[in-house]
């Protein structure tokens, strides 16, 4: 049985397999730009109009951006007979709606969306392993 455990956020994801009592982590980087616009700035005349600041448009671009990272997942997992998904804030819950909505055979294998904060590798392997009801104190 192939049980994957998935550790993710913006950044990267990262991914461990386990697989005939061994484990092997993979990392996978999202690509996605970080933006940060400025402020709008005042025109050279006094009292003169603004330039507005446009956030759909760096909302939209990450929106695809996030989408390609997803779609990249769901590829490198989609040979998976368990699946958890772990990380901070909404990128595990986002990813689990993504699968829902594209990948329902893989979604059907999902059994934990769990929010873990920022942890080392070896902690995240623990994680992983206790997810799927591996005593990870002894291995």
């Amino acid at each position: 049985m192939k049980q994957i455990g998935i550790w993710l956020d913006k950044q990267e994801a990262l991914v461990v397999v386990l697989q005939d009592g061994a484990d092997k982590m993979e990392r996978i980087p999202s690509e996605l730009e970080f933006f940060n616009p400025k402020g709008g700035s005042r025109s050279k005349t006094r009292w003169g109009p603004q330039q507005v600041v446009h956030d759909s448009k760096y909302l939209e671009r990450e929106k695809h951006q996030l989408k390609r990272y997803f779609d990249k997942l769901a590829e490198a997992v989609e040979d998976a007979d368990q699946l958890a998904l772990f990380g901070p804030a909404e990128a595990p819950e986002k990813f689990k709606a993504e699968l829902d909505e594209n990948y329902p055979e893989l979604a059907a294998k999902v059994i934990a969306v769990e929010k873990a904060d920022s942890q080392t590798d070896n902690q995240i392997k623990v994680l992983v392993k206790e997810a799927f009801g591996i005593d990870a104190r002894y291995q």
